[in-house]
């Protein structure tokens, strides 16, 4: 499996890999997950927030939620 061809050629330009993106470069970007309080006091201080409304299953009761998985089984 070694042909020629499969090899670098010798002086062939190598491959530019993109430069990765500093987290530093703008303005923070905010995804918050549950506590919408938070996403609110960031939209009055003008910052743009993207807002998941989440809550954890059965509202964090571990008993009820191994009940609840068992009727989607």
């Amino acid at each position: 499996m070694n042909k020629a061809s499969d090899q670098p050629k010798v002086g062939a330009p190598k491959e530019e890999k993109p430069e990765p993106q500093s987290l530093l470069n703008g303005p923070p970007q905010v995804i918050n997950i549950g506590l919408a309080s938070f996403a609110d006091e960031l939209t009055k201080q003008g910052k743009v927030v993207v807002h998941v409304d989440w809550s954890p299953p059965a509202r964090g009761d571990l008993e009820l939620a191994n009940l609840l998985s068992k009727l989607s089984e």
